[in-house]
């Protein structure tokens, strides 16, 4: 376990495993890398595995702003470049799914491939008017309890209660104007269609993506680049769905990564 000093920001992470092969593990909104503990004794067997905290979650530090993609994914990119670290397969969720692809497009020298696991992007444009008084509410009110209620509406109904209150109780401890300043800067950013559909065009790497919502699979395999990019639809799943079926999940990544050619250990 280790911090980097990357510009501005102290990030916590964790470099594990080895192999020619590198996975970066990032987390969603209002998470941290624990969230990766279903994946990463599995990939630490096959890889060298990077598992960050975003700035301002977990135990990286949380400057006064900075919380756009692009800034969240340049962190990471000095990350990488201090680790010495090889071209990664990028792995994110939800908000992390964002971060991975904007890294793919700003520093694709650094990907090698992206897993984006329900990616809170190619949303209807609606999605902005429908979160506005949400947004607004995070303002004025407490918001460690408004993103409780949003996690809430995305849990499938077979969750773990354990896991869904450690879920909860993380997302109460980030600071206030992180919880704030992430999600407003992403709803009016990537997230919405008219803004993610063409710079998401923009990855010339291949990319391997899993939806909640099978509906959503088509909207994203449209823009796909790379002939090897494959999306995948599991109905029933929660937005956590690398944590409610860990087993499938980490054998479909791995079968995707072989199948690109990239050299692994084991």
């Amino acid at each position: 376990m280790a911090f980097a000093d990357v510009g501005e920001v102290r990030l916590f992470y964790t470099d594990e495993g080895t192999g020619e092969c590198s996975l970066l593990l990032v987390h969603g909104y209002a998470c941290d890398s624990h969230d990766w503990s279903w994946q990463l004794p599995y990939f630490v067997e096959r890889h060298r595995v990077i598992a960050v905290d975003l700035r301002g979650h977990g135990r990286s530090s949380a400057p006064g702003d900075g919380y756009s993609a692009v800034t969240l994914a340049g962190d990471l990119a000095g990350l990488l470049r201090a680790l010495d670290a090889p071209p990664v397969v990028a792995v994110g969720h939800s908000l992390g799914g964002i971060v991975v692809s904007a890294l793919a497009v700003e520093h694709p020298a650094l990907v090698a491939g992206a897993v984006c696991v329900d990616p809170a992007y190619l949303l209807p444009d609606e999605t902005a008017g429908a979160m506005e008084p949400f947004i607004a509410a995070l303002r004025d009110a407490d918001p460690g309890e408004l993103v409780q209620q949003l996690f809430a509406g995305l849990d499938s109904p077979g969750r773990d209660p354990a896991v869904r209150a450690w879920q909860l109780r993380r997302a109460a401890g980030v600071p206030p104007h992180v919880l704030r300043q992430a999600l407003e800067t992403q709803v009016k950013g990537l997230t919405l269609v008219s803004n993610s559909r063409p710079y998401l065009a923009r990855r010339s790497c291949p990319v391997l993506s899993f939806y909640a919502d099978p509906n959503r699979v088509g909207v994203e395999t449209d823009i796909f680049r790379d002939d090897r990019s494959r999306s995948i639809g599991w109905e029933g799943a929660g937005h956590w769905l690398h944590q409610e079926r860990p087993a499938e999940f980490n054998a479909l990544v791995q079968a995707w990564i072989e199948s690109l050619g990239l050299p692994a250990r084991g």
